[in-house]
């Protein structure tokens, strides 16, 4: 491994003295747990690591924000931290229900909500539980800053919108009480390995008949995706075998599956008929 600079810059103007957004050699460094990967691979070779532990709010805390409309997660807040709030129990449980599968302890101990964000890797379990969610990022840079959906981060594989000289500070979730969700990954290995793939859905319910809804795809595509055409056909219905079997061949006609090693495009597909429908009951209820 190459020698380079590690900064612990102690506030945010001296981090983004230290970044620079026309080298992506430079970059911020929250847990470090992909980041590392990539380094001991020699896939990326940095010149100069900015961490991110030592500032403070917003990139630290939970709490809710103005009028109880959203909560904020700061993006230094490690998984663990997410999987033992009493908070995000009480108003995410689809979070942590997520953490039981996720890669394993001594990663949920370092790795940040920031940093899964920002690393744009398809196969990761919260970036899809986040956008059913509705969920917004705070994005800073030198001049400003920027509310963005997490849905519009992703743009292709490990591909964001994340400029080299920006850093995403918080994030906000929506509280909607009525809405029920759950996250259903499908592994052809140990349940906490990278999924073959992961659903999202975050819906409102008025007995059986779905009044709103949203619907991700993730680890079979290139990005976390909404199914958009899927939400369509399941919008203002009941939920029933004929509906949910609409509802999963619009799945399949609106994404193009990636075949690798964990399926081809067809088994793919074939799994996202079969867990649409499951992870659609399970939010249910039914």
């Amino acid at each position: 491994m190459a020698g380079f600079e590690f900064a612990e810059p102690r506030s945010l103007e001296e981090a983004f003295g230290l970044l620079d957004h026309d080298d992506p050699a430079i970059r911020p460094i929250g847990g470090g747990t992909a980041l590392m990967l990539m380094l001991k691979s020699q896939l990326f070779k940095p010149v100069r690591l900015v961490s991110l532990r030592h500032l403070e709010r917003p990139f630290t805390g939970m709490s809710l924000g103005e009028n109880g409309a959203f909560f904020r997660i700061g993006a230094m807040t490690t998984f663990s931290e997410l999987e033992h709030s009493t908070a995000i129990k009480d108003h995410f449980p689809v979070v942590v229900q997520t953490m039981k599968t996720l890669a394993n302890v001594r990663v949920r101990n370092v790795a940040t909500i920031g940093g899964n964000l920002a690393h744009g890797d398809p196969h990761l379990d919260l970036p899809p539980v986040w956008m059913a969610l509705g969920t917004e990022a705070l994005i800073l840079n030198r001049t400003g800053e920027r509310l963005t959906p997490v849905e519009d981060i992703f743009l292709g594989y490990y591909e964001t919108a994340i400029g080299d000289g920006e850093l995403i500070a918080e994030i906000r979730v929506p509280i909607r009480p009525a809405w029920r969700s759950t996250y259903v990954k499908v592994t052809t290995r140990a349940a906490h390995d990278w999924p073959a793939l992961g659903v999202a859905v975050s819906a409102k319910f008025s007995g059986t008949r779905v009044e709103d809804l949203r619907l991700v795809l993730s680890a079979a595509v290139d990005k976390p995706t909404r199914l958009t055409a899927a939400e369509a056909v399941l919008r203002g219905e009941a939920l029933n075998d004929a509906v949910l079997h609409r509802a999963g061949e619009a799945a399949v006609e609106e994404v193009e599956m990636v075949s690798d090693s964990r399926g081809s495009s067809a088994y793919k597909q074939a799994l996202l008929r079969v867990h649409l429908g499951r992870a659609m009951h399970v939010a249910a209820g039914t």
